[in-house]
């Protein structure tokens, strides 16, 4: 049977920290604050991370026998990328101001 507690909550969380990491990509390009090749690539992988949660939160809904073992992946996944967007959002505002 699979579980519904932590998965009904990264699936979407992720898909819209996907979304942020984009957005803080795109307005430090327009904004021309060029924070460093390392800050981009950091939310880029970020970005990445959030994807693989959110893809394994899905197959944790949809799996019958695998679900515990993709959930446990999703949220180690989903914790690991919210420290590194945590740290991101740290060194990105050191540097504007």
């Amino acid at each position: 049977m699979p579980s519904n507690g932590v998965s009904s909550h990264i699936l979407p969380t992720s898909a819209t920290m996907v979304g942020v990491c984009m957005t803080v990509i795109s307005i430090s390009k327009i904004a021309h604050t060029h924070p460093g090749h390392i800050l981009y690539g950091t939310l880029a992988i970020d970005s990445v991370l959030f994807l693989l949660s959110a893809l394994l939160s899905f197959l944790s809904l949809r799996s019958g026998r695998s679900a515990m073992r993709y959930e446990r992946w999703a949220e180690i996944l989903f914790l690991a990328a919210l420290g590194l967007v945590a740290l991101a959002s740290v060194v990105l505002a050191f540097e504007i101001l």
